[in-house]
Order: structure tokens, then sequence, then C-alpha cells
């Protein structure tokens, strides 16, 4: 073959190849305001690096170029509450048509099936979210029902329906797309600020599952090898706090809580031995924890001369707003705790607090045997553990 054939092959193959490794993201903004600029911005582990801003035009249209190697998150964003998750992939050429208020929720995207997934997951997400604040409307429009208790167990029972939904939806998103990156903010995703779609322990196997598969395919990408530590820490966690999940271990002891009582004497938790015990962690200041409170009375009422105790630990700041809210949610029937240290107190590292309501279910012998148990969940446990 032709010597110069042969270099003009390989700079024809360079130049497809450096080609080959430049993104176009282009769109239109319904709506758009004028002279706002959108941004581009990469997501590392460790930080967000803008990459591109460019103004809107007066139709709302918009055009970047970006050079990557791997696949990479980035984030088409207005402002901070306003931006779409990108999962970009080398030569990947991205339309989009979204309004200019929503970019989260796009009409149309193209060009881009990571972050078409992610759209698309985005758009279920979102009709979820919806479900749940309808239930924030109807309790907020029916306080001081007379049957305010039955009243919200049915929201509870809504709820945890509306959970499951998104949960089941969530765990086929994964069983679909288990080689995409797409995954990873799946994983992660919330309903609410303190509600996540995945519970840790109860769906490890999800966490175990994405880890598995991404950590092979992508080992130098920043946010798999976060993830591949965070399941690490979990795997050692769950093998220290009690639970099976991990490696199928023996259940393993709760552990030691001493604190004092509204009457200024040390409890412990150990001393409930002999008892089946929900450990509690609530606050006078945090709503879902009061909207809780009436399913705890029903149950405490229901099972406490089989041998079911509450031991409520509080996160509150003041000694007042504590007592205030026992009394408000006639919580006097059981073990109240607290150190009054908000979220400096001694249980959240010992628990590894990140939200509250949480709670843990103990046996006789103080071992935990589920964790954060509500509405029906509670409930249909507890008959079990009894019936």
């Amino acid at each position: 073959m032709n010597r110069f054939f042969i270099l003009a092959l390989l700079v024809i193959t360079v130049l497809s190849s450096c080609r080959g490794k430049v993104v176009m993201i282009s769109g239109i903004l319904e709506h758009p305001v004028a002279g706002k600029y959108i941004f581009l911005d990469e997501l590392k582990s460790d930080k967000v690096i803008t990459v591109d801003a460019v103004m809107l035009s007066g139709d709302g249209s918009f055009e970047m170029k970006i050079k990557i190697k791997n696949p990479s998150f980035y984030q088409l964003k207005i402002n901070q509450n306003n931006f779409l998750t990108m999962l970009v992939e080398p030569g990947e050429k991205i339309k989009m048509t979204s309004h200019f208020d929503s970019l989260n929720y796009p009409v149309v995207v193209s060009g881009s099936k990571g972050t078409g997934l992610i759209a698309d997951y985005n758009k279920k997400l979102l009709s979820t979210r919806n479900k749940i604040r309808g239930l924030n409307d109807l309790f907020n429009n029916n306080t001081g029902r007379s049957d305010m208790t039955a009243f919200i167990d049915s929201l509870d029972r809504l709820g945890d329906a509306y959970l499951n939904e998104i949960n089941s939806y969530a765990k086929e998103f994964i069983d679909k797309n288990i080689s995409s990156l797409a995954t990873i903010p799946v994983l992660y995703s919330m309903l609410t600020p303190s509600l996540y779609v995945f519970d840790p322990q109860q769906d490890l196997q999800y966490f175990l599952k994405v880890d598995s598969s991404l950590f092979s395919l992508y080992p130098e990408y920043g946010p798999v090898i976060d993830l591949h530590n965070q399941i690490n820490e979990m795997r050692a966690y769950f093998a220290t706090s009690g639970t099976q999940a991990a490696a199928g271990g023996e259940y393993t002891e709760a552990p030691e809580i001493a604190l004092p009582d509204p009457g200024g004497d040390t409890i412990r938790l150990s001393s409930t031995r002999g008892n089946y015990v929900l450990l509690d962690f609530w606050a006078a200041w945090c709503p879902p924890c009061r909207a809780e409170n009436p399913n705890l009375v029903a149950v405490f009422n229901k099972y406490k001369s089989k041998g079911f105790l509450i031991y409520q630990v509080s996160l509150d700041k003041t000694r007042d707003a504590w007592l205030k809210g026992i009394k408000d949610d006639g919580l006097g029937g059981w073990i109240h705790v607290s150190d009054l240290g908000y979220w400096n107190s001694s249980v959240v590292p010992l628990y590894r607090l990140e939200s509250i309501p949480a709670n843990f279910l103990l046996d006789r012998e103080g071992r935990i045997i589920a964790s954060n148990l509500r509405g029906d969940a509670l409930q249909r446990k507890l008959e079990e553990l009894f019936n």
C-alpha cells in the first residue's frame, strides 16, 4: 500500500476520533426570559465546574459544544433550582425542548440515551411527589377531625402505596439499565428532603447490583468510585448494626443509650430488655414525626399489654418544645429521653442518623430486627410478632 495513502488514512482516523469526542447540545426553552444565561456544569465527585455559558436568544434557543473522552454527568441549568441532570457520551448530538422554568422535566430530549433515561425517571418521580403533596394538603385541610387517627391511618396507607409504587418503578429501571450510569441518580433520588426512594438496608441488593456493574465498567470515574466506597461503608455498618442484609449474619445488639427523661432520671435502653421495643427518633419541630405520632399511639395502646414498649429519643433543642410536643400529641404512655442536643445529640453518630423520623425495632434481647417501619408497615410487623 502506498506510504502516503497510509499516512493520509491515519490522519483521517485521528481527526474522526477527535470529532467523535465532540458533544453538541442545542435546544429551545419555551417562554424564555430576555437576557438570561444558560450554564453547563460538569458534575465531578468533589466539585462542580462550569464549562460553558451562553445567553439565550430571543426565541429561547441555545447551542453549546464540549469535548469529552468518557461518559460523564453534566448539569444544564438556569439557576440552582432549575436544572437538568444529563448523562453525556462522546459524540452525542443532543437536542431538547423544555419550558424555561422547568428544565428538569423537558418536553423532548433526543440524541442522548442516558439523558433521556434520567428525564423520563424525573417525570415519574415528579408524579409521585405531586401525589405525596396532595396527601399533605389533605392533612392540613382536615385538622381537628373527630376521626383524626383513622384519617391519618388512611393517608399513611396511601403514602406507603405511593412509595412502594415509585420504589418498584425505580427497581425495574435499574434492572433494565444496569450498565448505565443513569442508575446512580436513581439510587439516590428523593421524594422529599427526608425521604429517599431506596432504603439502604431494605434495598441493599440494588446498591450492590449497581456497584458491581458500574465499578467493572467505569472503575476510574469519580462518582462510581464514590458509590463503591459508600457500598463498602454500608457493608461494614450493616455488619455491626444488627442487620442481616449485608452478609446474612446474625442480628446484633442495638448500641446502648443512656439519657435523661423529662424528670431528670437517666433511662438506659438496655433497661427495656424482655420486651419488643420501638426505638424511635423524633423532634417536636419535625412535621413528618408529628404526623406519625398518632400511629405510634395506636400501636402502643394495642400491644402494650403484650410486652411492647416505645423508647422515644428527641432531637429537640429546648426542654419546653420537647415537653409541649409530648403533651400535644398525647405521648405520655412510654419512655421519653433527650440530651436536647439537636443534631449534635450523642445518638446521631451512634445510630448514624441522617434524617428523622427514624426508628429501629428491637427484639426481647435488644437486637435490631427491622428499621424505619411506619404506618401500616409497623402495624403489620407488630401483628406478625404478637399474633
